[in-house]
């Protein structure tokens, strides 16, 4: 299956992929809030351990493979756990801001000069931020390394709630790899998660004669500079990114789903969730690429949103004007995982109206046929309707409408 990024331009391809990034993070903006409200700060904060846990193992391997950067199994370095980080959605780039240092292949540092999870949280007291900081992050960052070297250790020089109040770089972290180190092993939502399609699925090989670089296989920069990559190269980023996106989502149902009180919660959490970020997404897809507005600049957001992505993924098409799913689990291996797109047809168009309407207020759509196949048409109305509540939520953190900024791509050698 062809990528649905493939007709986008180098340039435009370098654009769209630290927004991906970026709204990989902002994921958990939009589904927090409605873990807290449901499960309380606690249990959301176990949900969040258990759905990056779950995923990010999966998703760090699949883009060490991809861009050529794979350890000997179990062997990997510290400068291939900070690549992995560069490409990760959990610390995309200059949101979250890692500066990196390499003391040696075995003992290295980053900090963060600016940490938006921690911007978006702190307003909401010590305790979220000591959740998010503290509870959350000891047993994820170990869970990405373990992806490298299972004898990898990431521990706090220090970390959030700030004392003194305002304390920079937020947080400072070693990581430290030793053989006599107990070695970590991966949570059990792991194994739930490496079960799914989404972790096996085949994507689009890199063409090795294609102008620009296809791997990272050189050294560890401090700040990836996507146009140097060749345009097949970010068609598979972008695509591997999506993936991480769709990973992470399931780890993130499994994590609900052991605390709901029945399918009917679980389904509404979930729903609130894609709403919310299909929204925001869809703006920032929709601003970065300066695509066209209406009913057009709707439909191929579409075709670039997460939701439907990767092709390989997702079995969807877009033909005259009209966007088709399929959801025969045959066709779709996202219908066969229940997947975000599993959530939308003819009696749950929420999240595709909060798509468009994050290109335009005034778009709706017109989603026909059974809960086997479904087709959807964009359509133009008059009046302005309302932001979507879930979306307003997403709205409140500083990656909404954060912008990037252009930066020198410079190698990081050992100290």
């Amino acid at each position: 299956m062809t990528s649905r990024y493939a007709d986008l331009s180098r340039a435009e391809l370098a654009v769209l992929v630290p927004e991906l990034l970026l709204i990989g993070q902002l994921i958990d903006r939009s589904g927090m809030a409605w873990c807290i409200s449901a499960f309380g700060r606690e249990a959301m904060a176990q949900i969040a351990i258990e759905e990056w846990a779950g995923a990010s193992p999966i998703y760090t391997r699949r883009m060490q493979r991809a861009l050529g950067y794979e350890p000997v199994p179990n062997h990997g370095d510290v400068v291939t756990i900070f690549k992995g980080l560069q490409l990760d959605i959990g610390a995309p780039p200059q949101f979250m801001d890692f500066r990196y240092t390499v003391h040696d292949p075995w003992h290295g540092e980053f900090h963060l000069d600016h940490c938006g999870a921690l911007m978006d949280v702190e307003p909401m007291g010590p305790e979220f931020v000591r959740s998010m900081c503290h509870d959350i992050e000891d047993p994820t960052f170990d869970a990405t390394a373990v992806a490298t070297n299972p004898r990898a250790q990431v521990r706090p020089v220090h970390r959030p709630p700030r004392v003194p109040a305002g304390r920079k770089p937020h947080c400072r972290w070693t990581v430290d790899i030793d053989e006599s180190h107990p070695p970590v092993s991966p949570l059990p939502a792991f194994h739930v998660v490496a079960a799914t399609r989404a972790a096996t699925v085949e994507l689009d090989p890199i063409d090795p004669a294609d102008e620009g670089a296809g791997d990272y296989t050189g050294p560890l920069l401090a700040d990836l500079d996507f146009a140097a990559f060749s345009r097949s190269a970010l068609v598979r980023i972008a695509d591997e990114v999506c993936l991480q996106m769709q990973l992470l989502n399931l780890s993130f149902v499994h994590a609900v789903e052991q605390r709901a009180a029945d399918q009917e919660q679980l389904r509404e959490v979930c729903l609130k969730q894609l709403t919310g970020i299909a929204g925001i997404a869809a703006e920032r897809i929709h601003r970065a690429l300066g695509l066209p507005g209406g009913a057009e600049g709707a439909l191929r957001v579409l075709e670039l949103h997460p939701l439907l992505n990767p092709a390989a993924y997702v079995g969807a098409s877009v033909a005259e004007g009209v966007l088709t799913v399929r959801t025969d689990p045959d066709d779709s291996d996202a219908q066969a995982d229940g997947a975000w797109v599993a959530l939308c047809g003819p009696g749950s168009t929420a999240p595709l109206q909060a798509l468009v309407r994050g290109v335009d207020p005034r778009l709706d759509v017109e989603v026909t046929g059974s809960e086997r196949d479904w087709t959807l048409r964009v359509v133009e109305g008059a009046d302005e309707a309302p932001e979507a509540g879930e979306v307003a939520v997403t709205r409140f953190s500083t990656g909404a409408a954060f912008v990037f900024e252009p930066r020198r791509s410079l190698p990081i050698t050992p100290v």
